[in-house]
């Protein structure tokens, strides 16, 4: 089918325009969004074949939901349909010291029917090389776990890499819960994405009290040691408000840590960046980057996604490797 296959929920995105609240919002704009399939959208956007699994609903909103999916290059063949509504969430944008908020209306969406045996995984495999998913796929039920599961051995079976990223949601899940269904999974992932407090209080990383230089390598090490990851990812924010940010990335191998050059950003859309992220690491590692070339490149793609409105990424491969490569600014170009 694809390269690269990514397993999750897509839903729909309502978000309220120009920075109003939600309470005063004249209409909201339309979109569609998630982890996995924002993931999937940034690899086909720099032109690996990629394919997104999940379970739709049978109606408009579904049809219009794949449509989105196919125009980004994502292949939709895998995915199931049936149930009647597709999960929405609503974003209210925030502002210099007034953040974000999100709202869920995600129940009895089709892709928490999902069970064992419903997805084919050797034939969605068959030629593939990589396989993703989050988890927010797992907190969607026990269903979906094991669905997650089912998934991950067939792709160690077919010699698949696995990639993860931890994704956590309070709004679905609390950390206990979270931790009791993801360790089990952890023996079958490969590289790992992870935020410094998901890898301490979610995969049982030790905490340190070091500056971010030494601390977020240490936590990777860790993690890598306790679950026997190959490669650990991890990005460094500081954020002095809802629309200013700094980022950069670290990669962990068995040779040390590498971490991205910084970025500062004014930020347009902080939702979907951590996806950007990942998408660009993941390009980077099947195209055979060096580690340090790597971390550069997924951080761009991350850095990127932060000026583009909405879940899914819009940026070229010449433009993340100009990113990547130090071009960046604010010059206009002509």
């Amino acid at each position: 089918m694809a390269d690269v296959i990514c397993f999750g929920e897509v839903m729909l995105r309502l978000s309220v325009p120009n920075f109003h609240r939600f309470a005063d919002a004249p209409f909201l704009d339309l979109g569609f969004g998630g982890a996995e399939a924002n993931t999937a959208v940034q690899l086909s956007q720099l032109g690996v074949s990629t394919a997104f699994v999940s379970r739709l609903a049978e109606n408009d909103l579904g049809e219009r939901c794949l449509g989105a999916l196919k125009s980004r290059g994502v292949d939709t063949s895998a995915v199931q349909r049936g149930g009647e509504r597709l999960g929405i969430y609503f974003v209210e944008p925030g502002a210099s010291g007034r953040p974000t908020k999100v709202t869920y209306d995600r129940q009895h969406a089709p892709v928490r029917d999902c069970r064992p045996g419903m997805f084919d995984w050797a034939t969605i495999f068959s030629g593939a090389k990589w396989f993703h998913f989050s988890g927010i796929s797992p907190a969607l039920g026990d269903g979906c776990a094991a669905v997650c599961e089912e998934a991950c051995k067939a792709a160690r079976a077919q010699g698949l890499t696995i990639s993860f990223d931890v994704n956590f949601r309070a709004l679905l899940w609390d950390k206990a819960k979270a931790a009791e269904v993801l360790l089990p999974l952890m023996q079958y992932v490969d590289v790992c994405i992870s935020g410094e407090d998901e890898a301490v209080s979610i995969l049982g990383a030790e905490s340190m009290e070091e500056e971010e230089t030494a601390r977020v390598p240490a936590i990777a090490a860790s993690l890598a040691k306790l679950h026997h990851f190959k490669k650990v990812a991890m990005t460094c924010r500081s954020s002095a408000s809802a629309s200013d940010t700094t980022f950069r990335g670290m990669l962990y191998t068995g040779a040390g840590p590498h971490f991205s050059r910084r970025h500062q950003i004014a930020i347009v859309d902080r939702i979907g960046t951590g996806d950007a992220f990942t998408g660009g690491l993941i390009f980077a590692l099947l195209r055979g980057d060096s580690d340090d070339d790597a971390i550069e490149f997924a951080t761009a793609a991350g850095a990127w996604k932060h000026t583009i409105p909405g879940d899914w990424n819009r940026v070229t491969l010449a433009e993340l490797e100009a990113l990547a490569g130090g071009a960046g600014g604010g010059r206009v170009q002509r």
